[in-house]
């Protein structure tokens, strides 16, 4: 049951992205920086998350003044690079996306031994399905409530898997299994990702996202409240920007235009937000004064720790 759980948040991975505000939870931006939206007017917890990591922010969170001084010195001096005292853009850039890397690169070693039942370093379709729905494939799902939505589920895994397994053996190796978890980040991936998402949006099964669909999958208003004003924005966005055919709908080229928006560099834009909130001096360069000065700031950011670094020296760059 943890495992069929754990693929139910495995098939949203196509249908959630992070970092982001809830009206933009499908867009896709490479790996996630954070859970969090974007939107310092409500706090900071997105960049606390950028610059710390996700598991350190949580760490973070518990430690006392000093200790979370120390922590910040240790990880500043792991930004600095070259040794000069000073945090640039580019150091800064370069751990925001070695920080994604890794969280990728872990994510995908934790599934990877539930599924390599055999260890040969290689996980066959055969050995996903039985692992993830074993006793219930011998069941016919006949012991889960919603039959038809664990089937589809299967559907969908056997299709992505396919998709992943670029030489069609059947099995995938590390680089092909990490296309099948994180379709996002693979060119040759991105029919997969716009297919789930027309699909978990479309909900009679047209082809295609009516306005009606598409603010229907952000937002369910209560009885007797006034819609959201970004909820408003939404209709306007839908209207003005993604269709853009004007046609009433999205097709799957315009869905596409909407969640992989081309090569933005979110790790470049958090690098100079980040720079902008706690360089004092406007020098464009951050010292770990600066830093420590802005700490309640970091103690909510995202580059300390993404997916779990350690400070002591263990986790290399």
């Amino acid at each position: 049951m943890v495992l069929l759980k754990s693929l139910v948040s495995l098939c949203i991975l196509a249908a959630v992205a992070f970092a982001v505000p809830r009206q933009e939870k499908r867009v896709h931006h490479q790996a996630d920086l954070s859970d969090h939206a974007h939107d310092d007017a409500h706090g900071y917890q997105y960049d606390h998350e950028a610059f710390l990591g996700k598991e350190e922010a949580k760490t973070f969170d518990q430690l006392t003044p000093e200790e979370s001084k120390d922590r910040l010195a240790k990880i500043v001096d792991r930004i600095d690079t070259d040794k000069d005292g000073y945090v640039t853009h580019a150091e800064l850039h370069y751990w925001i996306k070695h920080r994604q890397r890794r969280y990728i690169e872990e994510n995908v070693n934790k599934h990877w031994k539930d599924y390599d039942k055999n260890q040969d370093d290689r996980i066959a379709w055969e050995e996903y399905k039985n692992t993830t729905y074993g006793y219930y494939l011998d069941e016919e799902f006949d012991d889960v409530e919603d039959k038809a939505t664990y089937k589809a589920m299967l559907t969908r895994d056997e299709r992505r898997f396919k998709t992943a397994d670029r030489d069609r053996d059947g099995i995938a190796t590390r680089e092909e299994f990490t296309a099948f978890l994180h379709p996002e980040e693979f060119d040759y991936m991105k029919d997969v990702v716009v297919q789930e998402t027309v699909e978990d949006i479309d909900k009679n099964d047209d082809g295609k996202i009516s306005l009606a669909e598409y603010i229907g999958d952000m937002y369910t208003p209560e009885s007797g409240e006034n819609e959201p004003e970004w909820v408003q924005t939404e209709r306007k966005h839908f209207s003005e920007i993604r269709d853009s055919n004007k046609d009433g709908y999205l097709d799957a080229s315009e869905v596409a235009h909407w969640v992989l928006p081309g090569e933005v560099d979110h790790a470049d834009n958090e690098a100079k937000h980040l720079i902008h909130e706690t360089d004092t001096n406007k020098d464009g360069l951050l010292t770990l004064p600066e830093l420590l000065d802005k700490i309640d700031f970091i103690k909510i950011s995202t580059i300390t720790d993404y997916g779990g670094i350690k400070v002591d020296g263990h986790d290399e760059l």
